[in-house]
């Protein structure tokens, strides 16, 4: 119930307020005592809903997105609101903004991959994806990954290649997203993406590169493209070194942290490029004891930084003065007055002693004490 009061919170804001009739139903079922009370409002909202739709009376387009927002309510509280779909997918055809972001989110929310209504939602899509007007084409990227299926990938594929290169960073930024997704429905698509991906690693906009990380860690996770992945090892060790040395728009920062996300993503990239693998991991060390170095252990997520780099340094082909670093960064969470960061010291200590016993060996006492707390 919550969830979908902050929800319906957040679309207020486009809609411009809701009528008198929807305020008083989100107060009502926020006072609602029982399940079984709260369905019995839901349930005679629907058939509200249901009459306004049916009715042959002209309902005002302000007022069509306040009944496809309804809508969504009560879908989110578990109730069967099938009969209003069609209107959802009617607003994603409108040219104003408001409207059609509310029928994007509508039909992501109502329809899946498998729904016979989505047919009628393709059009649509190559429509805005040719948009001059780039909050239209993000708009049909960002429902995209929820609706499409196998199926109707050919039909928008080039589409979302174009996309790749257009002006606006946020377009190519979803682009990316939507290429992942086609990837996960379709793994022949693999081979012919990367080249894609390898582009779009080196985009000039921080967001666009930073989004190109998450499927490519994907396909290092599920071992496909393994030497693709690999070959990417210098990008990937250059893009970090560029992070940590405060080369990223202050944006990106969180807490005093260059681009703390982007750190640990890239690290758990160069974990799976190096693992078993000499000659990949020598090209990670130096750039993995800057990253021990530099990390603000201040902060959380300083040190979330420092147990990701821990964890990578000792998945890829192990380095004596590298392992001896990390034990030395271990020592600080083992020290800290946090139970929290003693535990995940004591993992990572688990990890150092799996690799190199010795490099561990100082610390016994350290985790004999954690056995008191």
């Amino acid at each position: 119930r919550v969830v979908s009061q902050l929800t319906v919170g957040m679309l207020s804001s486009s809609l411009g307020g809701f009528s008198r009739e929807f305020t008083e139903l989100i107060r009502q079922i926020g006072e609602s005592k029982s399940k079984q009370e709260e369905d019995r409002i839901v349930k005679k909202e629907l058939e509200v809903l249901k009459t306004k739709i049916k009715s042959n009376t002209e309902i005002p387009a302000k007022r069509i997105r306040e009944v496809v927002i309804r809508l969504i309510y009560c879908h989110m509280l578990g109730q069967d609101a099938s009969f209003g779909f069609i209107k959802a997918i009617n607003l994603t055809q409108q040219r104003n903004l408001h409207d059609k972001r509310t029928g994007y989110l509508a039909s992501s929310l109502f329809l899946d991959d498998k729904s016979e209504l989505l047919i009628l939602l393709v059009n649509t899509i190559q429509r805005d994806l040719k948009s001059p007007n780039p909050w239209e084409v993000c708009s049909a990227l960002t429902a995209m990954p929820a609706l499409l299926s196998q199926d109707t990938i050919p039909a928008v594929q080039q589409l979302v290649l174009d996309c790749l290169t257009h002006q606006s960073p946020f377009v190519r930024k979803k682009a990316v997203g939507v290429l992942h997704r086609f990837m996960q429905l379709d793994p022949s698509l693999v081979s012919e993406l990367m080249s894609h991906f390898r582009n779009t690693l080196c985009d000039k906009d921080p967001a666009v590169m930073g989004a190109t990380l998450s499927p490519l860690l994907d396909l290092a996770k599920r071992g496909e493209a393994v030497s693709a992945i690999q070959s990417l090892v210098p990008s990937f060790v250059s893009i970090l070194k560029q992070i940590i040395e405060h080369r990223l728009p202050r944006d990106f920062d969180y807490h005093r942290m260059p681009a703390p996300w982007l750190q640990i993503t890239i690290l758990k990239l160069l974990a799976e490029a190096g693992r078993d693998n000499q000659g990949m991991s020598e090209q990670m060390y130096q750039v993995l004891e800057e990253c021990l170095d530099k990390a603000d252990i201040g902060i959380n997520i300083g040190f979330a930084v420092i147990y990701e780099t821990v964890k990578t340094i000792m998945t890829i082909y192990p380095e004596r003065k590298l392992v001896q670093a990390a034990a030395e960064g271990v020592s600080r969470f083992i020290q800290a007055d946090n139970n929290n960061l003693r535990y995940a010291g004591v993992h990572a200590l688990s990890l150092i002693v799996a690799v190199e016993p010795s490099a561990a060996a100082e610390h016994q006492l350290a985790v004999i004490d954690c056995l008191e707390d």
